[in-house]
């Protein structure tokens, strides 16, 4: 989330903002879901990139909603069963 923020003060407050989350630890179940939820968004001819099936994987296996402005994540919504955040 902090990358390609340019100012430093816009990344420090961000960052100072995001330790109010807690961290999680990412398995290898992650990382192997991760691969198979590429896999199935490939073969429907969805692109993405491996960070963000990551975080769908976290997101599936911590019972956690994404909160993204990447509409990406709608059309993964279409194939995984991930939850967004709702506005």
């Amino acid at each position: 989330m902090l990358n390609g923020i340019k100012l430093p003060a816009q990344f420090e407050t961000l960052r100072n903002a995001l330790t109010a989350f807690e961290d999680i630890a990412l398995t290898r179940q992650d990382h192997e879901l991760a691969a198979q939820l590429f896999n199935t968004c490939r073969s429907k001819g969805i692109q993405g990139s491996d960070t963000n099936f990551l975080i769908c994987a976290a997101s599936i296996n911590h019972a956690l909603p994404i909160l993204s402005l990447d509409h990406d994540f709608v059309n993964y919504q279409r194939q995984l069963p991930i939850r967004l955040f709702a506005d």
